[in-house]
């Protein structure tokens, strides 16, 4: 179907387009699901809502957070989402997706404590609780720019990704990097434990390290070609995580089932027939964080936003216009959170993407609750335009449609370029002069 973008006064136009297109979208108008508590392993969330990670490249140059990025943190705390899943933080120096990302390492563990210290206060102080507060672990791989210039980190070389500049071999990582990389990941889930995170995110999505060894069919060695092979840092870096994991810190991760790419370049595709989804691997993977290291929080995406950002972002305005409907884009995500919940039923499923919905995000929501297609949603771009979204839908039971996210992909623009991050529509104040730099 063709891209179009949002001009729907009720929902009942948007079901309208919705079955036109032969996308089983629905919405319920039960908004007080939203409101119900959920819990995993002993841990209670408060309402069904949260803030999805979304890098905002406002630290200093050692990684710390700074007085931006406490003012957007303050403004998400105090908003009502019963967790807040923080933005990527790089594990390793050279795995920097800019010198303005978060890095958590021992000299930075001061600073990383005083912000989350100060998210659970403001949390508690607002609304009644303490949001739980998620650290999403990253290694940026082949995006790696930890002094502002691209020096990748990549696992093999994709065409698709560097078309007719390909990367020199010196850029391919070495398995005993990748081993040492393993490694890593415990030491920064001791750190992240000790800054009083509630949880770890091993960051496996978005063409990022790990998620791009999902795809590295064509790499030899150790780290891939075998689906074990491919898996094995993700699953490695699990393990060493969980060493520090007790009743107080659990490890999860963000998992992308469907990179969008033909085989042999892209994760959760069919081996013969472009770009047709098979999620035979994903489930095969999420069965063994699930059933095997016991791991029963997970986020599911689809995508890379450097490369084909409507499937995990559906958009109105973007650098290109999609072959595809944007709620096309919404109905696959879903379709995958649906394939997901179904082969694990107990696992505590939460969504991503819904922004492109605007004021219709709470009944959207509440339907897939309501069907079990995923037990909480995420919000990313929505959060940076409103930061107090969730107040409003769990007191209004509706959204303010002069405050929603309006998908002009702006946001994603700032990030792509390593500027300070945010919502330049709704807080031009704080952003729109770093995107009159950009353009």
């Amino acid at each position: 179907m063709k891209h179009n973008t949002f001009n729907y006064k009720t929902i009942s136009d948007l079901e309208k387009k919705c079955s036109e297109i032969g996308c089983k979208i629905g919405f319920s108008n039960n908004i007080d699901i939203l409101k119900t508590e959920c819990e995993f392993d002993r841990v209670k969330f408060y309402n069904r809502l949260g803030i999805a990670p979304m890098e905002s490249c406002d630290g200093t140059e050692s990684g710390e957070p700074t007085e931006l990025t406490y003012k957007k943190y303050t403004n998400l705390a105090k908003g009502g989402a019963s967790f807040i899943w923080f933005e990527a933080v790089s594990i390793v120096y050279d795995g920097r997706s800019s010198n303005s990302q978060l890095f958590l390492n021992k000299n930075t563990l001061s600073q990383f404590k005083r912000l989350v210290a100060h998210i659970k206060e403001v949390g508690l102080k607002s609304n009644g609780f303490e949001p739980y507060v998620i650290m999403q672990a990253n290694h940026s791989g082949r995006y790696s720019k930890p002094d502002g210039t691209k020096v990748p980190k990549a696992v093999y070389h994709n065409p698709i990704y560097e078309k007719n500049n390909p990367i020199d071999d010196s850029f391919i990582v070495s398995d005993e990097y990748l081993l040492n990389i393993e490694e890593q990941f415990g030491v920064v889930s001791n750190l992240c434990r000790e800054a009083g995170f509630d949880a770890i995110d091993i960051k496996s999505c978005h063409g990022y390290l790990l998620s791009e060894l999902s795809s590295a069919f064509t790499r030899k060695g150790i780290f891939g070609g075998s689906f074990e092979g491919r898996m094995r840092l993700l699953i490695n870096a699990i393990k060493n995580a969980k060493v520090f994991e007790n009743n107080n810190f659990k490890v999860t991760a963000r998992i992308g089932i469907y990179d969008g790419f033909e085989y042999p370049y892209g994760f959760g595709v069919s081996e013969s027939s472009g770009l047709c989804i098979d999620y035979t691997e994903p489930i095969k993977l999420i069965g063994i964080l699930h059933n095997e290291l016991n791991i029963n929080m997970l986020n599911i995406t689809m995508g890379n936003p450097y490369q084909n950002p409507h499937v995990s972002r559906p958009y109105d305005i973007g650098l290109y216009i999609p072959n595809e409907h944007p709620l096309e884009g919404i109905y696959r995500i879903i379709s995958g959170l649906a394939t997901i919940k179904k082969a694990y039923p107990d696992l505590l499923l939460v969504g991503s993407a819904p922004s492109y919905l605007r004021q219709y995000i709470p009944e959207f929501t509440a339907a897939l609750i309501e069907n079990n297609v995923c037990d909480m949603m995420a919000f990313g771009r929505l959060s940076f335009a409103y930061p107090d979204f969730v107040n409003d839908i769990i007191q209004n039971k509706k959204l303010d449609k002069n405050k929603i996210c309006i998908s002009c992909d702006k946001c994603t623009q700032l990030k792509r370029a390593s500027i300070p991050t945010g919502c330049v529509v709704r807080n031009p104040d704080t952003y729109m002069n770093y995107y009159t730099q950009l353009k």
